[in-house]
């Protein structure tokens, strides 16, 4: 896929990389796994800006529905004061803590949503796309999902349960209306097989195409036995199924209905990043509803895994009072955010521990990168008064390292721009770095120090250049993933002096040798990893 808006860096006449998260439950917290999602999102939407592409990042709060309804009358307050509540005291808190760079944060129950889901419901009301019945089955509040009879599981006692919650399900029989989401089997499937990358990854893909050959039953698309809802426009009784009212946020937030402009401008999304146990909503019902508007279908629907405590997926019953600040506060923000995308390939399954965490960041953070560093940089103050020096005296050693850096360039842009490969970029830097220590060790600079002779001096000058460079090349590899670190190892580097800001520059140049300029100051600053302190009891 070519880079979105890469050639023109940003035109107003060019789309913008438009990524988004699923839109969160206010029923409680945020907890590691909506941040796994979201800090994701925002190491893609970093890196498309940091190739010189337009980008808008979304991210909100899906605030409608039985289960916030239910959660608010459990803590005696109205469903909206429960999400103001939680939404300003947790949830824009934790993205602001955690470095997200969002562009938009979109509530479902503010008027620039619910008023566009009102006209979009009509709309397709008017093109006889919904007409009103009955549903009579199981329904999982904790999904807020109508369920298959041969979705669920079966409790010893014979009860029949959420495959995802483990909870009984609730048999709901109600007046509701429909969308004719049966007629679009055909268009979906034909739709698949020339978009083989719509649905990823492969093992999501071919879930739903499974499920889709299956045919597919009408949509209910309204309750009529509460009313903590967008109210259905022609009937009043009624209120909007809230995953619909949900789904609709990827097009409200973006101008759907208000701002032509914008809206051409961004939609469809490029990237929807979704957890695996919503994929039926994103890859089913959502193409559908703007294939019956004649809208375009979005870039591709990335389904993560599940972050697993035990064999269990993690969630607020198992994770034994794990915040993501109770991370942060042991490892820091910018591990935080490498840390999960580094042990986790996206798209699979992944268990988090402690130990695990205090490892790698032993190892990988604090030994191999944060060290060599701060080894550059007191050798750069010790032999040259913190004055960079000029290499001349490069030989097949710096060869070796110039084309390592070329390649972790192209090998990091293409797995994470691209294929949303995380791990798989994270690690092709961190080889990287691990070529450079290597290198360090093999020229040892401490003994040709020794040497005073011309060229002696020569080599010295050009194996700590060579490190240098290349470590400047990291920071901007880093920067979408590290943002503080790598702004403070810029700066370490001297690089803000004769190159300007690390967020311009751009991560598909990196690779271009010799870009820092002799002369520059190198500062031996506060060591970018600190030892860990004992884990907090």
């Amino acid at each position: 896929m070519a880079a979105t808006g890469s050639e023109k860096q940003g035109g107003d006449d060019v789309k913008s990389f438009y990524v988004s998260t699923p839109i969160y439950y206010v029923n409680d917290a945020p907890h590691l796994g909506h941040a796994y999602t979201t800090v994701a999102g925002d190491v893609l939407t970093r890196w498309h800006r940091q190739r010189g592409e337009k980008v808008w990042y979304l991210t909100g709060t899906d605030e409608h529905g039985q289960k916030i309804m239910r959660t608010a009358e459990a803590n005696n307050v109205t469903p909206q004061a429960w999400c103001d509540k939680l939404v300003e005291e947790a949830w824009k808190p934790l993205w602001e803590h955690l470095n997200i760079a969002n562009d938009d944060f979109i509530r479902t129950t503010e008027k620039r949503h619910t008023d566009r889901v009102q006209e979009f419901v009509q709309d397709l009301y008017d093109k006889d796309q919904i007409y009103k019945g009955g549903y009579e089955g199981p329904y999982c509040v904790g999904c807020e999902e109508y369920k298959l009879p041969g979705d669920l599981i079966e409790a010893e006692d014979g009860t029949k349960l959420c495959p995802i919650h483990k909870k009984p399900v609730e048999l709901l029989k109600e007046e509701n209306y429909f969308f004719k989401l049966s007629e679009y089997g055909p268009k979906l499937m034909e739709f698949y097989a020339a978009n083989p990358g719509f649905i990823q990854p492969e093992s999501a893909r071919n879930e739903i195409v499974n499920f889709v050959k299956q045919g597919l039953q009408d949509l209910s698309i309204s309750r009529s036995t509460f009313d903590w809802g967008v109210p259905v426009p022609w009937d009043d009784k009624h209120v909007i199924y809230v995953w619909v009212d949900a789904l609709l946020n990827y097009a409200t937030a973006v101008g759907y209905g208000a701002n032509q402009e914008k809206f051409d401008g961004t939609f469809p999304a490029n990237v929807h990043l979704i957890g695996k146990d919503i994929l039926r909503f994103h890859s089913v019902i959502w193409p559908a509803m703007l294939m019956a508007q004649g809208l375009p279908l979005p870039g591709k629907v990335v389904a993560n895994g599940w972050l697993m405590v035990g064999g269990e997926k993690m969630s607020k019953s198992n994770l034994t009072g794990i915040k993501p600040q109770d991370l942060t506060s042991h490892f820091g923000v910018d591990a935080y955010r490498w840390y999960f995308l580094r042990a986790i390939a996206y798209g699979s399954d992944g268990s988090f521990s402690w130990e695990d965490f205090t490892a790698r960041y032993t190892s990988e953070l604090a030994n191999d990168y944060g060290n060599l560093a701060s080894r550059l940089a007191a050798m750069v103050g010790k032999y040259y008064g913190g004055v960079l020096p000029e290499a001349t005296a490069a030989g097949k050693a710096e060869q070796a390292v110039q084309e390592g850096l070329v390649k972790a360039v192209t090998t990091a842009d293409r797995k994470i721009g691209e294929e949303l490969d995380f791990q798989g970029g994270i690690l092709a830097v961190f080889d990287f770095v691990k070529q450079v220590n290597g290198y360090i060790t093999e020229q040892e600079p401490w003994k040709v120090a020794k040497d005073e002779s011309p060229e002696g001096k020569a080599r010295l000058a050009t194996i700590l250049y060579t490190a240098s460079e290349a470590l400047r090349g990291v920071a901007v590899l880093l920067n979408p993933v590290m943002p503080d670190t790598s702004q403070k190892l810029w700066e370490s580097l001297g690089a803000e002096e004769s190159l300007g800001a690390l967020s311009d520059q751009h991560v598909q140049d990196a690779g271009t040798w010799g870009l820092l300029r002799p002369g520059a100051t190198v500062t031996k600053g506060a060591v970018l990893f600190p030892r860990l302190e004992e884990k907090p009891a």
